[in-house]
C-alpha cells in the first residue's frame, strides 16, 4: 500500500539501525568519497515542536519531553553550522550544494534569522548551485508575512506546509494544533514573499470519511499550490494513536479505504493540473517538483545535519545521535555527532534501487534489473501493475508504475526483487 516513504530515507523516523560505529572525527573512507554522486544536498533537521502529535514517531521534541529545551534551541543554529563545519572537512572536494531542505519538527519554530544564518554557513561552506532549491517545512501557525518574506530574502526558494486536512475533526484526530484557516494566510504570504509552495496532506485518519478527504482536497487545490504531498496514514508503534488503536479507541486505517482516497486524490489533482512524478507526490511542473527529494529517490548525495539525521555519500549511510543535548555535547567537543554507519553491498544497493526508483515517474531502465526482475515484468504488465515506456534520452525501455501498480507498490517492489513469487 502506498504511504510514506522519502522521511524514512532521510532517516527521521523510527529506531536507529544496527551499524559500525562512526570515527569521531567523522572521516569517510576513501571507497565512499570515490563513489560521491551528484547531486549533492544538505538535510538540516530541526527537532523541535510546540507539541507532539498523536501519530508521529520522528525524532521530534516538544518541551514536556525535553528539559531545557529553550536553551537547547536558542544554540541550535550554532551546532547546525558546527557540523556543517566538519560536513567540509570531511567533503574537501564536494561540489556546490544543489539543494537544502529544512525538516523537523517544526523548523519554523526558530527565529527566521537563526535559519537564514545557518543557509548562510552553508553558502560559505559550500557554495549553492545556480538555481538551487532551498525548502523549509513549517506549521501554517508558526509563520507570519514578515517571517516568509525574511526567508525569501535570506534565499530561501519554498516552504512545505502542513496542512493534513481542511476538516477540523480529523485535525484533532491527529492533534494537529493549526487552524485550517491559517493554511490560506500561510500561502498567501509565501506568494507574496515570491516563495514556491507546497502542501502536505494525510489521508486514512480514523474517522475520516471520502467526503471529508474530498474537502481536504478541493480546499488544497483552491490554494493552488505548486506542489502537493499526500501520505497514506501510518500507525507506528510507539505512537500515542498507536496505543488509541490497541486499546480499540479509534479504529485501525484500512487499506481498502486507503486505496479509494489514493484513486480520488490522483483524479481530482490530475483534473487540477497536478501531475505525479512520484506515489505520494504532484506538481504543476517539472520546476515545481521537489528536487531535495529526488535526490534520495534517484540515489544521490546528501549529509543529513541535525539529531538522528542520516546521510548518504557514495554507498555509505551514516546517522546522527538522536538526543539534542547529546547531539550537542558531542559538537561541544569538536566531535562528529554521527552515533554508526554502514557500507552498502551492492546487493543491497540494488534493492534500495528498485525499491526508490520505482516509486519515480522516471521508472527503471529494465536493462539494469536482474534475472528475475526482468522475468517479472511481463506478468505484471499483464496485470496492469507496470507499463514499459521507451527512455527519454536514453537507449532501451524502462518500467513505470501504473495508477494500480501505484496502489500495489510494495508488491511490485517484492516480485521485481524476486522475494515473491510472479
Amino acid at each position: 500500500m502506498v504511504g510514506r516513504t522519502v522521511r524514512h530515507t532521510a532517516g527521521m523516523a523510527g529506531p536507529q539501525p544496527d551499524g559500525a560505529p562512526a570515527p569521531r572525527d567523522g572521516s569517510l573512507p576513501d571507497e565512499a568519497l570515490a563513489g560521491m554522486t551528484e547531486p549533492f544536498g544538505i538535510y538540516l533537521h530541526v527537532p523541535f515542536c510546540s507539541v507532539r502529535c498523536g501519530y508521529c514517531d520522528f525524532n521530534t521534541y516538544a518541551p514536556a519531553e525535553l528539559p531545557g529545551a529553550a536553551g537547547l534551541a536558542a544554540g541550535f543554529a550554532d551546532q547546525l553550522v558546527a557540523e556543517l563545519e566538519l560536513a567540509r572537512r570531511v567533503l574537501p572536494d564536494a561540489g556546490q550544494v544543489d539543494t537544502v531542505f529544512v525538516g523537523g519538527g517544526t523548523p519554523t519554530l526558530l527565529p527566521a534569522a537563526d535559519l537564514v544564518r545557518v543557509l548562510d554557513a552553508v553558502r560559505t561552506r559550500f557554495g549553492l548551485a545556480e538555481g538551487a532549491e532551498v525548502t523549509t517545512e513549517a506549521n501554517p501557525d508558526s509563520v507570519t508575512p514578515a517571517t516568509l518574506a525574511a526567508l525569501a530574502d535570506g534565499g530561501f526558494t519554498r516552504v512545505s506546509l502542513g496542512m493534513q486536512s481542511a476538516v477540523a475533526h480529523v485535525l484533532r484526530t491527529l492533534d494537529r494544533t493549526h487552524d485550517p484557516d491559517n493554511v490560506a494566510a500561510a500561502v498567501s504570504g509565501a506568494r507574496a514573499a515570491g516563495l514556491q509552495v507546497s502542501l502536505d496532506l494525510i489521508y486514512g485518519t480514523p474517522g475520516e470519511s471520502l467526503a471529508d478527504w474530498e474537502r481536504s482536497l478541493r480546499a488544497a487545490t483552491d490554494l493552488a499550490p505548486d506542489h502537493l504531498s499526500a501520505y497514506a496514514l501510518v500507525v507506528e508503534e510507539g505512537t500515542r494513536l498507536a496505543a488509541q488503536v490497541r486499546r480499540g479507541l479509534v479504529p485501525a486505517p484500512e487499506d481498502d479505504d486507503a486505496a479509494d482516497k489514493y484513486e480520488l486524490a490522483d483524479a481530482l489533482l490530475r483534473d487540477a493540473g497536478y501531475h505525479w512524478y512520484e506515489v505520494s507526490n504532484w506538481a504543476t511542473s517539472e520546476d515545481t517538483r521537489c528536487r531535495h527529494n529526488e535526490g534520495y529517490w534517484l540515489g544521490g548525495s546528501w549529509w543529513g545535519a541535525g539529531p538522528g539525521a542520516h546521510s548518504h555519500v557514495g554507498g555509505l549511510r551514516w546517522w546522527n545521535v538522536r538526543h539534542p543535548g547529546g547531539y550537542a555535547a558531542r559538537l561541544a567537543q569538536r566531535c562528529s555527532p554521527a552515533a554508526g554507519r554502514e557500507l552498502l553491498t551492492q546487493s543491497q544497493r540494488y534493492d534500495e534501487w528498485v525499491l526508490l526508483g520505482i516509486r519515480h515517474r522516471r521508472g527503471l531502465a529494465v536493462s539494469g534489473l536482474a534475472e528475475l526482475g526482468q522475468a517479472a515484468v511481463a506478468p505484471l504488465v499483464a496485470e496492469g501493475l507496470l507499463r514499459v515506456e521507451a527512455a527519454a534520452g536514453e537507449v532501451g525501455e524502462v518500467v513505470v508504475l501504473t495508477r494500480a501498480g501505484r496502489l500495489l507498490a510494495d508488491t511490485v517492489v517484492r516480485r521485481l526483487l524476486g522475494v515473491v513469487a510472479s
